[in-house]
């Protein structure tokens, strides 16, 4: 008895499985984000691209986890913001280069649909190092240096320096549609849940602007706020506490775009065979007769 029970549960795993494998994966799309220089939640304005690539391996028909790495840009800009918080004139970009680990699911089998949804989830460690642009220049100004909210200075212990390396939590959904047993092409949006409220380096108040010149001198001044850079903006700092950010809600930022995933290996009667084909109906049988 106890060589049957054995027998079934190490059967269990190839039973009904339609694409037990490891997959090489791509993603190509879009990147945006949502923050203090952005205010809408989801929106395609001020898109970069994006791009990844990673392995997934399938648990289960259903049920499957992967680890990716991922690069792309982000960018929010208070011209095109909302009305009432164009005055500041703030400008950010950055770069986003992210590794996570994710576990995904059906919600309808794959071994028995052509088309089907999905959602996962996961944990993600991501680098960003927010920066803008010198408006005579052009030069590239990178804005964590500069302590434009006060951040790391002595007249503010409350206000301590954000960490460029953080984790963050994705989550999405998305669809698959097989195109060969090999290949299946999908489309997927994907949120990151943020720890931060720097990503855009705007969270909460103006610091005292003489406090901000003695200790980060003048160009931290300058980039704290810059709406004297407009035509008609007010050429006088803000007063020390006035609202630079909402630091209630903190920064997303996620994607959306085309993945492909390709077959780099089954596994066949416990065996690891690569860039193999499937059996016609991509799974082991379970065996028959065993009860």
């Amino acid at each position: 008895m106890r060589k049957l029970l054995f027998l079934l549960l190490a059967a269990l795993p190839f039973c009904g499985h339609a694409q037990r494998k490891l997959n090489l994966t791509f993603f190509g799309g879009f990147s945006n984000y949502s923050g203090d220089l952005q205010s809408k939640r989801f929106t395609m304005d001020e898109s970069k691209g994006a791009v990844g690539a990673g392995l997934r391996y399938e648990l289960t028909s259903r049920f499957a986890v992967h680890g990716n790495l991922l690069y792309a840009k982000v960018s929010g800009d208070d011209k095109k913001n909302e009305l009432t918080l164009r005055h500041r004139n703030l400008h950010f970009e950055s770069r986003i280069f992210e590794g996570n680990l994710l576990a995904d699911y059906a919600l309808m089998d794959p071994s028995e649909h052509q088309i089907w949804p999905y959602v996962f989830a996961g944990v993600a460690l991501y680098h960003f190092n927010p920066y803008t642009f010198d408006t005579l220049t052009g030069s590239k100004v990178f804005l964590k240096p500069l302590s434009t909210e006060g951040q790391g200075l002595p007249q503010y212990p409350d206000r301590k320096p954000y960490k460029l390396y953080q984790i963050g939590i994705p989550f999405g959904a998305g669809f698959r549609i097989r195109i060969t047993d090999n290949a299946i092409l999908g489309y997927e949006i994907g949120m990151r849940k943020l720890f931060t409220d720097y990503l855009d380096d705007v969270s909460r108040t103006y610091v005292d602007g003489a406090t901000l010149l003695a200790e980060r001198g003048q160009r931290a001044v300058d980039y704290a706020y810059r709406g004297d850079e407009l035509k008609d903006g007010d050429p006088n700092y803000p007063v020390n506490t006035a609202v630079r950010g909402g630091a209630k809600y903190k920064d997303w930022y996620y994607f959306s775009g085309i993945t492909l995933s390709i077959g780099i290996s089954d596994l066949e009667g416990g065996k690891l065979k690569l860039f193999n084909k499937k059996n016609n109906n991509g799974s082991v049988d379970c065996p028959k007769g065993v009860l």
